[in-house]
């Protein structure tokens, strides 16, 4: 039975004495108690305990962490929205025996913080504000934060308003205000549009008619200077100037109904017409022509009758003055 009992001791001794050493990863700290009692810290790498003695309390992470919390409050215009507030924090190396002992739960213990530091800020700010000043937020939670746990070893890295999730019914209101008030500036861009479009028109039908008149003038004076140039040929035949306006109009005449008789597709309607109507129409322009002459020169006879009477009759008076 001797020979059983030597190799049994060896092994347990051999066990026993690998159970002293232990292996710390990195950024983990170790904590080591002897009978319930704190011994120290141990950090990464090959680490050694009494065995029996001295045991593994637990193990902190080192790491940066992050911890996300959900909080729903109310605004200042009694909008309920709900907030996912992002916190980064950090066990210190210093501090690893107050993050294990001093607090249960850290977790819970941030997540208490965030909601009373949230709760008192929102309600202070409208849903608009909120979204605009959630840097604000952010900062508060982390100043509240930094204070708090740092006297149980964390430090508080960052915090991050990440999402802002206002009710349904009010993100469809919000979307709609949106939506109306793009379609106001759509509006107002459309109706400046017209406007120039309107403008520019109004200015080219304003310079077309310009134009126009300048060449209808234009195309009177050419008329008038043909007419002119006319009548001074026929005066240099021996045709006066009344017979000559009346052959040029009579002439005018026949070339307009030329001119529209040359037009194949047209719906305009003749009265009958004849070269006695045209006769006519010139020996009545002579007649009214002649009777204008003979009506000028009468007033011209009687203005100078009346012109010689009123000589005389300032001559009588003035010789019964002398008198």
């Amino acid at each position: 039975m001797g020979q059983f009992i030597l190799p049994a001791i060896i092994v347990f001794a051999f066990i026993v004495l690998i159970s002293a050493f232990f292996i710390v990863k990195q950024q983990t700290a170790a904590i080591i108690e002897r009978f319930g009692r704190f011994v120290g810290v141990r950090n990464s790498g090959l680490q050694f305990k009494i065995p029996v003695f001295d045991k593994i309390a637990g193990r902190i992470n080192l790491k940066i962490q992050q911890l996300d919390v959900i909080i729903e409050t109310k605004t200042k215009d009694d909008v309920f929205v709900r907030l996912k507030i992002s916190v980064q924090f950090q066990v210190r190396k210093d501090q690893v025996y107050d993050a294990f002992y001093k607090l249960e739960n850290p977790h819970d213990q941030i997540t208490s913080y965030v909601f009373d530091v949230v709760r008192a800020e929102v309600p202070k700010m409208k849903l608009d504000n909120v979204f605009e000043r959630k840097d604000d937020i952010a900062i508060a939670v982390k100043r509240e934060l930094n204070e708090a746990m740092s006297n149980y070893g964390f430090d508080i890295i960052k915090t991050l308003v990440t999402d802002i999730d206002p009710d349904l019914q009010v993100k469809e209101a919000m979307n709609r205000i949106n939506a109306a008030e793009r379609e106001k500036v759509a509006a107002e861009f459309e109706a400046e549009a017209d406007r120039i479009k309107i403008v520019a028109k109004a200015r080219a039908e304003a310079e077309s008619k310009r134009l126009q008149g300048q060449g209808i003038a234009d195309q009177r004076r050419e008329i008038a200077r043909g007419l002119e140039e006319s009548v001074d040929v026929l005066n240099n035949v021996g045709i006066n100037s009344q017979e000559a306006s009346a052959l040029i109009v009579v002439t005018q005449h026949y070339d307009t109904l030329q001119s529209m008789g040359e037009q194949t597709n047209s719906n305009l309607i003749l009265m009958p017409n004849s070269p006695q109507a045209g006769s006519n129409m010139l020996n009545d322009m002579i007649t009214s022509f002649v009777a204008s002459n003979q009506i000028g020169e009468q007033m011209k006879k009687d203005n100078e009758a009346k012109g010689i009477g009123v000589k005389r009759k300032k001559k009588n008076n003035n010789d019964l003055d002398l008198d």
